[in-house]
């Protein structure tokens, strides 16, 4: 047994199809069964349920798959370390950061990595919640950009910042000829679009109308932000915005009106984690501090406190 048949056993797990698990190891699928069969042989066990379409791992194959997973990732993490010991800034670091947060930050944030450690390579993974929680355990991540709060005691969270969110609303709103900043109270019988299952974003959005008395609309689920927002702009319905996502580079919305709330504001709490047992925390620590400084006035909201547009509807005050 060696370690290049724990990853192929790990990558078939994963990939649940002989020939995408040989494409990801770089390898022929004769190769791959051949050494699986031979894994097979050294266990003394079945792993493998093979069917002529697909393949299903056998329960002790699915444990074995596990505790591969565990091992390729302490060898890893052993490789990290030691690399690390000779240049602490170099080497690749593999970031998690989920769909409503990524293309608004990262441009924020990038140039200043970048400029800050040189020698490092950035692989960014862009997924929902669950899956990169999932990665970090596998070891498959390094770390995520997540928001809070979280429940793992096997996860290091280092607090980044708290992003507001604005109401977005159409140009015919009534809301959208509020000359002072809303209340939570101000959404009371109100019904938001709001993104499917499975984005935090979802979540976030529906403490803040529980907390205001508010519903969601129903029959229309948003699968992205910007659906949202097009929504929106064609007048189907209101929602809430996180704050970057309103900030340029974001281009200005059209056909939309941003509201901003008055203090205490309904916001989101983004944080960078990592594994306990991270080879990488002292450099991981290092990174989260480059995501914390980001530009002064991009989480105020106050600026986008524009001019109402000019009432062809009642006001409500």
């Amino acid at each position: 047994m060696n370690l290049r048949d724990l990853k192929y056993l790990v990558a078939l797990a994963d990939h649940k199809h002989f020939g995408r698990a040989a494409a990801a190891c770089f390898i022929s699928q004769p190769t791959l069964s051949t050494q699986i069969k031979k894994l097979e042989d050294e266990l003394g066990i079945s792993l493998v349920e093979r069917a002529p379409r697909r393949i299903m791992l056998t329960p002790a194959g699915r444990d074995a798959a596990e505790r591969a997973r565990r091992i390729v990732a302490d060898v890893e993490e052993m490789k990290e370390a030691a690399r690390r010991s000779r240049n602490p800034e170099a080497g690749t670091v593999r970031l998690g950061i989920f769909p409503t947060l990524g293309p608004y930050l990262l441009p924020h944030v990038v140039p200043q990595v970048r400029t800050r450690f040189p020698d490092l390579e950035l692989l960014l993974v862009e997924e929902k919640t669950e899956v990169i929680l999932r990665q970090l355990r596998e070891g498959r991540l390094d770390a995520g950009v997540l928001a809070l709060p979280l429940h793992d005691e096997q996860l290091h969270v280092e607090g980044l910042f708290e992003e507001p969110f604005v109401l977005a609303v159409p140009e015919s709103h009534p809301l959208a000829f509020e000359s002072k900043p809303l209340t939570m109270q101000d959404l009371s019988n109100e019904s938001l679009l709001l993104l499917e299952d499975g984005h935090c974003l979802r979540d976030q959005a529906l403490d803040v109308c529980h907390m205001a008395g508010a519903g969601e609309k129903s029959g229309f689920r948003a699968t992205s932000l910007e659906t949202l927002r097009q929504m929106v702009a064609a007048n189907v319905g209101i929602t809430l915005l996180p704050a970057l996502a309103v900030k340029p580079p974001v281009a200005p919305p059209q056909h939309m009106h941003l509201v901003t709330f008055r203090d205490p504001q309904p916001s989101r709490r983004i944080a960078m984690v990592w594994r306990r047992s991270s080879a990488m925390a002292e450099f991981l620590s290092r990174l989260a501090l480059v995501f914390r400084e980001l530009p002064p006035g991009l989480l105020d909201t106050r600026n986008l406190q524009a001019t109402a547009p000019t009432p062809f509807v009642q006001a409500r005050r």
